[in-house]
């Protein structure tokens, strides 16, 4: 049963995490991508503390806390504080869904990262897999001309975006595995809270020294904040568990459903579109994905 425990945990994170990104992106227009950002960290660690508190009470675990952990933890941490201020640019630039599926290009780096520096290996099938996804997200990120020059800001900072994220599943992974590598949960939630605590400590320095405005503003809007640290607390615990359960690869592909939640809160929320051309590469893209996983 433990065995694919993860799978459902990797379900449910994806529907947090649209949830999550869809309260980030309605902060956009008074706290900038910078204070969106800062939220999902700051307003989440509350959260993230009583997830610990609640894993450390009914398990035996026993974290250590070595450099190693530190050094996965930190390097996670930035990453994915670019990642996410890239991701909020990139869909606002284009639309909801378009940005979360450039997210997903984040399988093909992580499985080139996990072959270059972890010495993962990858069969024909996973390798082709990585080709058609990769191909795919072309497809779909390629701006439709209609009037004036092709945008690609916002294929180029999704893609940005995938590649920092796929850092962040192989970083967070490791410092999970070197906390505790026998209680697999305890120690994803663990990681989930100190790498938030040092996401929200570098980004309050930083924006009360640069960008008091946008701080202020994402202060005052504490309810939907409230809301998306909420829902990115889960979500984080949620990808951190079913990292430490699995490896990258498949619980990226898993995530995939992440697609069509965002298609659909997109629809609902921002009045978005799907057209039939990003509906027919989008599941190119997921079909590469899986392929790419199941190798």
């Amino acid at each position: 049963m433990t065995s694919f425990l993860w799978i459902p945990i990797t379900v449910a994170a994806a529907g947090f995490q649209v949830a999550r990104n869809a309260a980030q992106r309605s902060l956009l227009t008074g706290a900038g991508p910078w204070g969106a950002t800062l939220v999902r960290f700051l307003f989440g660690l509350p959260f993230s503390l009583v997830f610990v508190a609640i894993a450390l009470a009914i398990t035996p675990a026993q974290p250590r806390f070595t450099a190693i952990f530190w050094l996965w933890s930190v390097l996670g941490a930035f990453a994915q504080i670019g990642a996410t201020a890239a991701l909020l640019v990139a869909m606002r630039r284009s639309s909801f869904a378009l940005g979360t599926a450039f997210q997903q290009s984040g399988l093909p780096f992580a499985a080139l990262m996990g072959w270059a520096f972890f010495h993962d290996h990858l069969n024909p099938l996973a390798w082709g897999g990585v080709l058609v996804a990769t191909a795919g997200l072309m497809a779909l990120s390629w701006p439709r001309q209609a009037e004036g020059p092709r945008d690609w800001s916002a294929a180029w900072l999704g893609t940005l975006s995938g590649a920092c994220f796929a850092l962040c599943a192989n970083a967070f992974r490791q410092a999970a595995l070197g906390l505790d590598p026998v209680h697999h949960i305890p120690s994803a939630l663990i990681t989930v809270a100190a790498v938030q605590a040092v996401q929200s400590a570098a980004l309050v320095i930083w924006m009360s020294l640069t960008q008091r405005p946008a701080l202020g503003a994402a202060l005052r809007s504490w309810r939907v904040s409230l809301g998306a640290g909420l829902f990115g607390a889960l979500a984080s615990a949620g990808w951190f568990s079913a990292l430490a359960l699995s490896p990258a690869g498949p619980v990226r592909a898993v995530g995939v459903v992440e697609m069509p939640f965002a298609a659909l809160a997109g629809r609902r929320l921002f009045a978005e579109r799907v057209s039939p051309w990003q509906w027919l590469f989008g599941a190119v893209t997921a079909g590469g994905v899986i392929l790419a996983a199941l190798g």
